[in-house]
């Protein structure tokens, strides 16, 4: 048990640990959005599971063979073809909604975990939860507003992102229970490359090579990402870096304007706020109940 300094100094390492993945993350989201318009976001994602698998490699180095074997293959394939969809479905909306929305909208993902816990798991989830729950649905509304108009291609994306990434968190949860951390992650990267080629394959165009920059940069940003949020996770209280990760709303809304001259709306920060506010307290009321999501389901499926 850490003393209050400790904690308060651990807490601070953990928040800028988050501050870090946010900003990651909204730069590879802003280097796909940019990137996409000369080459196709189903080629993009392979190249970020490639670059992804590149860099895991010196753990086989350290670690030889053995995190391989996993005792779920069945799950761990399961898992990594919702990834991928939820990867196509995502690189897909950066490229048709604007940054700041697709950040906003992102934040659904564990709503939609927590709401299918309940017939999937056979989760208990009382009227707090429940209504953490309808709340982030209704965020998500305010920001695609149907019936008043159109429903973007590009937000119906990043709902299906988030959907099928909230089925790979149960996933997660089920595998967690009998593999480590790092053969889950190893699976990942082993998995993905592989499955995402054939949908690269029929949108295939050779990158330039001002591209390769881009694309090696697209990864860079990934991995960086998730070391940041898993280390945010493990240093800090949930309830201290959290709040932190709304950050990637502001740096999505400012590359977005200063880059693709994006305006976010007053219905996207206030839908936004609405849903992290959800997703927020959704996190802690499960630290409090003893029942965290393992650190590998609360990141991003990119």
């Amino acid at each position: 048990m850490l003393n209050p300094t400790d904690m308060r100094r651990s807490n601070l390492i953990g928040m800028g640990w988050m501050f870090l993945a946010g900003l990651c993350f909204s730069g590879m989201h802003a280097s796909i959005r940019y990137v996409g318009q000369d080459l196709h976001p189903f080629e993009i994602a392979f190249f970020r599971n490639l670059f992804g698998l590149l860099a895991l490699s010196p753990l086989f180095l350290r670690y030889g063979f053995a995190p391989l074997k996993a005792t779920r293959p069945g799950l761990l394939t399961i898992r990594a073809i919702l990834n991928l969809g939820a990867m196509l479905a995502f690189f897909s909306a950066l490229t048709l909604a604007p940054l700041a929305d697709v950040a906003a909208l992102g934040f659904t993902a564990p709503i939609f975990a927590t709401a299918l816990a309940i017939p999937f798991l056979g989760e208990t989830v009382g009227w707090r939860r429940t209504a953490a729950i309808a709340v982030g649905f209704l965020g998500a509304m305010i920001i695609i507003r149907p019936g008043f108009s159109e429903i973007d291609l590009g937000h119906g994306l990043v709902l299906v992102s988030s959907l099928l990434w909230a089925v790979a968190m149960l996933v997660i949860k089920q595998i967690s229970k009998t593999d480590s951390s790092l053969t889950i992650t190893l699976y990942m990267g082993i998995m993905l490359t592989p499955l995402s080629l054939p949908f690269a394959l029929a949108v295939w165009i050779w990158p330039q090579p001002h591209h390769w920059v881009w694309l090696v940069g697209i990864g860079i940003l990934g991995g960086l990402a998730q070391l940041g949020l898993t280390e945010a996770l493990r240093r800090g209280e949930t309830a201290v870096v959290m709040p932190m990760d709304f950050f990637k709303l502001l740096w999505a809304a400012l590359l977005g304007f200063f880059i693709f001259g994006q305006q976010p709306g007053l219905y996207t920060v206030l839908g936004g706020l609405v849903i992290f506010g959800a997703a927020t307290y959704i996190a802690l009321r499960e630290t409090r109940l003893s029942k965290p999501l393992p650190a590998t389901s609360r990141s991003n499926p990119t």
